[in-house]
């Protein structure tokens, strides 16, 4: 079980820092984790060719978030003395 967590971790920080060269904004950290999540679970699919269709499927089907949504709960938790 341990070398499973390690294989993760090590993923992880590899994705984190090949994908996005390390700029990683703790506002967004859920959707990279998501984002993370959803390949590695995929990593070893044999359909690997229905991926971008079931993608367009799930996009027509759910409603568009617009991105002040997705952020107000990020934007909620800066403290006071922040500035943009």
């Amino acid at each position: 079980m341990l070398p499973l967590c390690h294989q993760v971790a090590f993923s992880l920080k590899r994705w984190m820092l090949g994908t996005h060269q390390g700029a990683i904004s703790h506002e967004h950290l859920d959707y990279y984790l998501d984002e993370f999540t959803f390949r590695f679970n995929r990593r070893t699919s044999s359909h690997c060719g229905k991926l971008f269709y079931r993608l367009v499927q799930q996009a027509v089907a759910v409603a568009p978030v617009p991105y002040k949504d997705m952020v107000k709960h990020a934007r909620a938790r800066r403290p006071a003395n922040h500035n943009p």
